[in-house]
């Protein structure tokens, strides 16, 4: 066997289909994707990777006028500024506090609607709710500031005035430090359910139909079908959105956090990247906020690293 085989191979690499061989006619058998593949290839390039040197700036005391070559190096002193700063536990605990909080209480919603618009059978109406559901995350973060303006504003918010006339006197939710958190993530819902439920029903329109006829000559009725059937056929689903937004932990949603931020709810409200924003860009102390950025990076891909390996250990699926 051994001998037929050693015997093989030199025919087959005289006739170029050897490893090199088979891998160059596979690359030609499939020109036309990899053509294809090009533009997505080149964007991640320019925009992804080759903005990776501006990283150096995190190691160096970095001026405008020397450049990122000619400034001087810093070593880990950037770092030590950022872990030395007073304000960073407050940034970084409330970063993850309104991470989590959009991981536990965001994705929920989408599967709920998700499933709630799989059962509906008049087509006009399932499109109707879909259409009011997702418009709103089209809207802009500073026009959605505009509308929950209009509710809780001090003086002249519907809610605010209701309170009033119910004597309950005035309460301001967009200056009180307890309420900010739960404000981010109700006007987050709001925005993104109806969006992110449509993942959710492209992953329910793979379902085998078989597996619903199985299921109803086995007597499941529709609870049943959907624990048995429709929940397992969009885990896969879930656990891969799952792995990539605990890999987007530590970007609490810098827009939605800058427009809705004030003085009065820095306590509860500053992220990182506000916080970065201000040191970066007003302050003009680029070291500092390559820095913190590179923190971030290192922590979301060991996130992402370890949930993909939790996921692949508890449910046998992963991103890879």
């Amino acid at each position: 066997m051994q001998r037929s085989l050693r015997a093989a191979r030199p025919a087959a690499q005289a006739a170029g289909i050897g490893p090199g061989g088979a891998f160059a006619k596979r690359m030609l058998a499939s020109r036309w994707f990899y053509v294809m593949m090009l533009p997505g290839i080149c964007y991640y390039l320019v925009f992804h990777y080759m903005p990776m040197g501006g990283l150096l700036v995190a190691f160096k005391h970095y001026s405008l006028a020397d450049g990122i070559w000619r400034s001087p190096w810093a070593g880990f002193a950037n770092f030590r500024t950022v872990f030395g700063s007073p304000d960073f536990p407050v940034i970084l605990r409330n970063t993850l506090l309104i991470s989590v909080y959009r991981v536990v209480f965001n994705m929920l919603p989408d599967v709920l609607l998700a499933l709630m618009l799989n059962e509906v059978r008049v087509r006009w109406f399932k499109r109707f709710v879909q259409t009011i559901t997702y418009g709103p995350h089209f809207l802009s973060w500073v026009i959605i500031y505009g509308i929950a303006f209009s509710f809780f504003a001090p003086e002249s918010g519907l809610v605010s005035m209701l309170f009033r006339s119910m004597g309950w006197g005035s309460v301001n939710v967009l200056a009180e430090p307890d309420l900010f958190r739960p404000l981010l993530i109700v006007t987050d819902i709001w925005r993104n359910t109806g969006y992110g439920a449509i993942i959710y029903l492209a992953a329910l329109a793979t379902i085998n139909p078989e597996l619903y006829e199985a299921a109803v000559v086995d007597g499941a009725g529709r609870l049943r079908q959907m624990w048995h059937v429709t929940l397992p056929g969009i885990r896969d689903v879930f656990v891969l959105l799952l792995v990539i937004r605990i890999g987007h932990i530590m970007d609490a949603g810098f827009e939605q956090v800058y427009v809705f931020l004030n003085a009065r709810v820095n306590s509860t409200g500053d992220i990182i990247d506000t916080w970065v924003f201000r040191r970066g860009l007003e302050q003009l102390d680029y070291s500092v906020a390559a820095a913190t950025g590179f923190f971030k990076s290192f922590v979301g891909l060991a996130l992402v690293l370890g949930a993909n390996r939790l996921a692949k250990k508890i449910g046998g699926s992963g991103i890879w």
